[in-house]
């Protein structure tokens, strides 16, 4: 149990934190950069033909070849195209690329996890010549392989118990930076027919990567537009050909866009519940003061599609002595009654500087207990990662040193001084 003093202080820190972040920059686009064909959608792909000069009557057949050979192949070259026309690889050539993002470190769990820092390509200014860093992490199990993508660099959220809610929101990731995580993660882990997989990894209908979770950095459902762009291009049969039932976007709450995405994004959802009443929740998770748990859970209960066999999964971490009693547990039966639901018990994955201890295993099994015999699922996740800081929560960019601010000045060659003595709008 944590202490009086600590749990003050922990309170009085959470007390003022603010509910959301504003973006630190909006892409501008650097022009005359080449574009890559990765991670578009169908209809961008029809339109960058139309710019290079392909017919409306032949762009739909182009496209769908093109498709084919840059989602389902895997192709890093035009030449690889072998029924697309010699004339027409050299004009995608000489407009286009098939450039992924670069992999600038992997680190390997003990369990087999992986956790890629991934560097997109500069979008503006304020890159600095680099381009925004995420990370995405790849879990291989017995019976699947699951890849944790991010959605924004850093967070419009302050979780307090979250790793990643500490770090400033840079911007929302593109659909094709959401996208080009998965096609990052099947270059690495050789997953593309013809290609030998890797051998921790696992392994369902030639597939390594068998399903999606938007669990990583940033909150999908305030980047909407993308994620639903994404979710198209990621199961689309023809090509990267991921069920959408086996997509599953996690959001800590925005009432508004969850009948969004229900509707349009056909994805399975999760909830970052995490606390039974008001009080709480607007301590861990402060965008409970906006939208409050009855809201929240009118909204899941009309979320399109819900069914018995299309649960919604409420995420639950488990935080010694603040949401882990018998009391809780039975509270959070009864506010979930009627919903097709299973509850994920997720055992505190700890980063430097945070404020909250794990519970007891003990308590977790008797926390599990009572919320199974009334009905519910309620596996105990398995902390996976945990010995490289991929484990759920525990996602930041560690290269993400300089503020974007910092990095426009020192572009318009003014140094310390003046980034120091120049006001910052979102302070």
């Amino acid at each position: 149990m944590a202490t009086a003093s600590f749990d003050t202080a922990r309170r009085a820190a959470s007390a003022v934190s603010p509910i959301e972040k504003s973006p630190d920059v909006q892409p501008e686009g650097l022009p005359g950069r080449p574009v890559s064909l990765v991670g578009l959608t169908r209809a961008e792909l029809k339109e960058k033909l139309l710019a290079i000069g392909v017919t409306e009557r032949e762009s739909r057949m182009r496209a769908g070849q093109i498709w084919h050979w840059v989602n389902f192949r895997g192709a890093t070259d035009f030449d690889a195209m072998t029924n697309v026309g010699k004339g027409l690889k050299a004009d995608l050539a000489r407009a286009y690329t098939l450039d992924r993002p670069e992999v600038v470190s992997q680190q390997v769990s003990r369990d087999g996890t992986r956790k890629w820092l991934v560097r997109m390509a500069p979008t503006g200014k304020h890159d600095h010549n680099r381009g925004a860093e995420i990370e995405c992490v790849y879990i291989p199990g017995p019976d699947r392989g699951t890849l944790c993508v991010s959605s924004q660099v850093g967070c419009t959220l302050t979780c307090s118990f979250c790793h990643t809610g500490t770090q400033r929101l840079v911007r929302n990731l593109s659909g094709p930076e959401i996208v080009s995580q998965l096609v990052v993660a099947r270059d690495q882990l050789g997953d593309w027919p013809g290609l030998i997989p890797g051998k921790d990894a696992a392994s369902e209908a030639g597939r390594l990567v068998t399903n999606i979770v938007f669990m990583g950095m940033g909150e999908p459902l305030y980047n909407l537009d993308n994620v639903l762009d994404a979710l198209g291009v990621m199961s689309d049969p023809e090509g990267l050909g991921l069920s959408r039932r086996r997509i599953t976007v996690s959001t800590s709450g925005v009432v508004p866009q969850i009948g969004r995405l229900g509707a349009e994004g056909n994805a399975m959802l999760a909830i970052s519940l995490h606390a039974v009443r008001d009080a709480l929740r607007d301590e861990l998770v402060p965008l409970n003061r906006k939208y409050p748990i009855a809201e929240l859970l009118r909204a899941c209960r009309d979320y399109p599609g819900l069914s018995n066999a299309r649960r919604i999964t409420f995420e639950y971490v488990m935080l010694k002595g603040v949401n882990d009693s018998d009391a809780d547990a039975r509270e959070l039966v009864r506010l979930l009654k009627g919903i097709p639901a299973k509850i994920n018990l997720i055992p505190f994955n700890p980063w430097p500087g945070s404020a909250y201890e794990c519970s007891d295993w003990d308590r977790i099994e008797r926390f599990s207990e009572i919320v199974f015999n009334a009905g519910y699922a309620s596996p105990v996740r398995t902390p996976r990662g945990r010995d490289i800081l991929a484990a759920c929560g525990q996602l930041k960019s560690e290269t993400e040193k300089l503020r974007a601010r910092a990095r426009m000045l020192m572009e318009d060659g003014l140094g310390a001084e003046g980034f120091y003595a120049a006001p910052e709008a979102n302070d």
